[in-house]
């Protein structure tokens, strides 16, 4: 029986020890995100000649099932307590990365990527619960913002240590600095880090997670096979019909499950849908950029890997920069607007990446990179609130995992888009990568008009809801996200939460079990 009695908190000295453990973890599971789009070049021309489709299902299969279990695993880890979960979490990425470098083949080199995902998928809430439960009350705040910013230098180390080490070792050397590096850490948590009472836990709803991963799975396979298959073919065609069918399937289960893995009646609140659709359709683009660069950049301006990561590296620091002062900017002009000036320029931005080519000097192109850098940082932290902020307190933990997943999920689709794209053209690499910008920006535009139009200021009267889906989440629903002040209440109330932490006495009972699922606003920085 998990038991709910609070714990003493933790000497400063103590936490100070288990932040730095916990942010290194993030570091590297993130970390490696990065480095594995600088190593594609050297994984196309190596021993396995993996197709474009395979090529991304390597870089894919690790997304896939780090977004498909990212809720679940962060419920498992509060009810079996979180210490537990980022162990199991750590040797699950462990022995992914060493099956990956002794991969024989594609096949074994995508499963061990996604049995490496799946770890990431453990260690991400873990960390931040154990980083917030043992922080001195006043400090959890704290916590929370050295953690997220964790996430953001991430990218940044990922693209210059991955650089590095593919400077002087095949792409297999990327795994394995990254296997014993997680070992020190499993080890290191063994030993320092305490072993927390299990909290109340959100639904781990097996059946809605494989109806989850399986339907993605299934959307994939035929995104990425169509260009090799035919899309007439009937793999894609068939893939297609599955995926509808396990999607429709995972919604039907939603609408009757008593504890459903994601209830589809929350979609109901429009900042929800908003934040959601905003968070996925960023990371869409961001992620086919992150895809292309480091092939762009070395196929074709004949940078070595280490000079392709440093030349990476604008974009990381100024998505730091701008996404620090985004919240204080959107109490200013209003939400609404900061995420479409965001939106608008990332759009832009990929729009004249599209014009791009190997000719083209380096300081325009780092100058277009900087474009895509306000508009991830702009819109990104506001678009978190907008899905953590439209859900009562009770569901903290679901809300944190909806952004989560929507990241990772828009990541894997603006991967294999790209990559669909590429494989498709026959006009050469730049051609290719062109019309891929161009595809990228229209989507960004679609899909950031219809985020921009559900943010619009509410009517003024709660929007109804039934059953799970009630009156609580009609009332969260209408929350005017037209203006300003909702992020700073937000925000405030974020911070509240956190300083209060989960095992406050303090803390509301709902906000207790915050951390399933959670990437919370910390996915405001991606891994580049």
């Amino acid at each position: 029986m998990p038991e709910h009695t609070q714990r003493p908190e933790a000497a400063p000295a103590r936490h100070s020890t288990v932040l730095g453990l916990m942010s290194a973890c993030v570091v590297l599971a993130v970390a490696l995100v990065a480095a594995v789009n600088l190593a594609l070049p050297d994984l196309r021309a190596g021993s396995l000649h993996p197709s474009s489709a395979q090529l991304l299902w390597i870089v894919d299969s690790y997304l896939l099932l780090f977004a498909g279990l990212l809720i679940p695993a962060g419920a498992l880890g509060d009810r079996r307590g979180p210490k537990g979960a980022l162990l199991s979490g750590l040797g699950l990425f462990t022995v992914g990365c060493l099956l990956t470098a002794l991969a024989p083949n594609v096949t074994v080199l995508v499963a061990a990527r996604g049995l490496a995902g799946a770890g990431a998928a453990l260690v991400m809430p873990a960390t931040l619960s154990l980083a917030v439960r043992t922080a001195p009350h006043g400090r959890r705040a704290h916590a929370v913002a050295v953690w997220t910013g964790a996430t953001g230098v991430a990218g940044l180390l990922g693209n210059l240590g991955g650089g590095l080490v593919l400077q002087y070792l095949p792409w297999q050397g990327l795994f394995w600095v990254a296997a014993p590096a997680a070992l020190l850490l499993l080890a290191l948590t063994a030993r320092l880090t305490p072993r927390l009472a299990a909290a109340p836990a959100g639904p781990t709803d097996p059946a809605g997670t494989a109806l989850l991963v399986l339907g993605s799975l299934a959307l994939l396979t035929a995104l990425i096979e169509g260009p090799g298959r035919g899309w007439d073919s009937s793999p894609v065609l068939g893939s297609f019909a599955l995926a509808a069918l396990l999607l429709g399937a995972l919604a039907a289960h939603g609408m009757r499950a008593r504890n459903p893995l994601v209830d589809p009646r929350l979609l109901r609140s429009r900042p929800l849908r908003a934040g959601v659709l905003g968070v996925s359709a960023t990371f869409f683009g961001m992620y086919a950029l992150f895809f292309v660069n480091a092939q762009y950049l070395q196929y074709a301006k004949g940078y070595s890997p280490a000079l392709a990561g440093l030349a990476i590296g604008p974009l990381a620091v100024a998505m730091l920069v701008v996404s620090r002062f985004s919240p204080r900017l959107s109490l200013r002009i209003g939400t609404r607007t900061t995420v479409a000036a965001g939106l608008a320029c990332l759009a832009a931005g990929l729009g004249l990446l599209s014009l791009v080519d190997g000719a083209t000097p380096y300081p325009p192109y780092a100058g277009i990179l900087l474009v895509l850098a306000v508009g991830m940082g702009l819109a990104t932290p506001s678009l978190s609130l907008a899905v953590i902020g439209s859900l009562p307190a009770d569901r903290a933990g679901l809300g944190s995992g909806l952004n989560g997943a929507a990241r990772e999920f828009g990541s894997a689709l603006g991967v294999a888009a790209m990559g669909t794209v590429l494989a498709s053209r026959t006009g050469g690499f730049t051609d290719g990568m062109s019309a891929g910008f161009r595809l990228a920006a229209a989507v960004v535009a679609v899909l950031g008009a219809v985020t921009v139009a559900w943010l619009r200021p509410g009517s003024g009267r709660a929007e109804s809801g039934s059953g799970t889906a009630g009156s609580g989440r009609g009332a969260a629903a209408d929350r005017d996200t037209g203006n300003g002040r909702d992020a700073g209440r937000g925000q405030d109330a974020a911070e509240g939460s956190s300083d209060a932490g989960p095992d406050s006495p303090d803390a509301e009972p709902g906000v207790r079990s915050s951390s399933s699922g959670v990437q919370a606003a910390a996915t405001a920085t991606p891994s580049s």
